[in-house]
């Protein structure tokens, strides 16, 4: 299968499109110009300058000291590889802890260049997606495993398991939505769980550890590289350098196995 790299530039309304008329999404991060212009140039759809930074590029144990700062200065070098994709930018630990916290950040990360802002969880988060849907910020809802409530959690834990965990994240996925949220991201979700939510939300869901039942599919860019990144490989995670022999084949591979619908298979997922 050979990846379309002759596509128009991907926008906020294509999301929707793209989920009514089937097509998966395809979604890695990237925090520098060289790799997001080979992400850009091989069939990436959306790519995600992700508070992951914290623990790929910086070497910290969590996302918590990740800064706005550091996420514009890394989405504006980002930016300037990008002729296609989709930006989406993190808003990063308590910068979202009020709308108008929220707001002040957005609005940098996007004079940065990113599309869209990512925040995680429902709860008072709902009222900040509201509030920056309202004020023309296009807005990626996070849930299931939220890296930034690591210390509630006590670790990087699947989420949605019980019935109870279960039926808080669908109705959460549903509010999100409601919200004005224009895509959703669940991570490290039982793949029947997933697939659930991904047929009963109107926006498109992003996989990453939920299984082959969402819209389309994201791995942090190291992970999918197969670099030591110095923490624990997720069950999730596929080296598709091994598979495609160079950066650009890797991409490529991982745009078709996503599009195809060859990963993740059950081997990348977590059962109920």
């Amino acid at each position: 299968m050979q990846t379309d790299t002759t596509r128009k530039p991907f926008t906020v309304p294509a999301l929707a499109e793209a989920k009514h008329a089937g097509r998966k999404l395809v979604m890695l991060t990237a925090y520098d110009t060289s790799f997001a212009r080979t992400l850009d140039a091989n069939g990436v759809d959306l790519i995600l300058v992700g508070d992951s930074l914290g623990m790929v590029i910086q070497g910290h144990d969590s996302t918590l000291l990740v800064t706005v700062d550091d996420i514009a200065y890394h989405t504006r070098c980002v930016a300037r590889g990008l002729l296609r994709a989709l930006l989406i930018a993190d808003l990063p630990f308590q910068s979202d802890a009020t709308p108008e916290r929220a707001l002040d950040a957005a609005t940098r990360l996007l004079q940065a260049g990113a599309a869209m802002v990512k925040l995680e969880g429902a709860g008072h988060k709902l009222d900040t997606i509201r509030f920056l849907v309202e004020r023309e910020i296009p807005v990626s809802a996070h849930l299931g495993l939220t890296p930034q409530s690591v210390l509630r959690f006590g670790g990087y834990k699947v989420q949605g398991r019980d019935e109870t965990a279960a039926r808080k994240l669908r109705e959460d996925a549903q509010a999100v939505a409601d919200a004005g949220a224009s895509l959703l991201v669940l991570e490290c979700v039982p793949s029947p769980l997933a697939a659930a939510i991904t047929a009963s939300v109107p926006i498109p869901t992003i996989g990453i550890g939920a299984g082959p039942g969402c819209d389309g599919q994201v791995l942090v860019l190291h992970d999918f590289l197969g670099l030591d990144s110095g923490h624990r490989r997720p069950k999730f995670v596929k080296d598709f350098l091994a598979e495609g022999g160079s950066i650009a084949g890797a991409v490529r591979a991982f745009a078709d196995a996503v599009r195809d619908g060859s990963f993740p298979d059950a081997e990348h997922a977590y059962s109920a």
